[in-house]
């Protein structure tokens, strides 16, 4: 499969053959929605916590007398049917992240690209360099290209400052190195912007070799 190579500008350079392995591959659905929940269920804290009845401050002594008071017979103030009792059944502190072997990763992260460049939405560059830090020069170059949001995945050997600089005043747009991708940011984003010394390295990672 090939993908024409493009700069800055989206002109047109040349053209690359991509691995049917990794971006020509059948979408899947389910795969990528689970790695997506392993993602987001990675990320939760899971400090939400209420007092049980052993927990509550208070004493267990009978609020009042068994008979004559014609109140329901009680023999302690610390269940949850009294104010500042205990909470029944409540949440307690746990982890919620579970395990997805390496495979399923993989091949959620292949799926995920499949689909932006089945979309079109996958678009490889030459080079992230900037002649300045200037905002406004970059942003008109992206203008281009006809974005919502874009993602800048950047090869292990870092990225151009000036890029960086220039791209970190534009909302829509994020950066993030290769070793970070994930199946949540290629769905979210609306296009993928990879750079040409970062597609040779995304390959590797993702080759079943490894």
């Amino acid at each position: 499969m090939k993908k024409k190579l493009v700069n800055l500008d989206n002109k047109s350079i040349k053209e690359i053959e991509l691995n049917d392995e990794i971006f020509g591959i059948k979408v899947m659905p389910d795969i990528i929605h689970q790695f997506i929940r392993y993602q987001n269920a990675k990320s939760r804290q899971g400090t939400h916590k209420t007092k049980s009845r052993s927990e509550v401050n208070g004493k267990s002594k009978k609020p009042f007398s068994q008979k004559g008071t014609g109140n329901a017979r009680q023999g302690s103030s610390k269940p949850p049917n009294f104010r500042g009792g205990a909470v029944s059944m409540g949440p307690v502190n746990r982890d919620h992240s579970f395990n997805l072997n390496k495979k399923e990763k993989k091949l959620a992260i292949k799926s995920a690209l499949s689909s932006k460049l089945s979309d079109d939405k996958l678009i490889l560059i030459d080079s992230f360099k900037a002649e300045n830090f200037k905002t406004k020069e970059l942003n008109n170059k992206l203008k281009n290209f006809d974005y919502k949001s874009a993602l800048f995945l950047y090869s292990e050997n870092g990225i151009d400052n000036n890029f960086k600089l220039a791209s970190s005043n534009i909302p829509s747009v994020s950066l993030l190195n290769n070793k970070g991708i994930n199946v949540k940011d290629l769905i979210t984003f609306d296009k993928i912007f990879i750079e040409q010394n970062c597609l040779k390295e995304i390959s590797e990672r993702l080759s079943w070799k490894k």
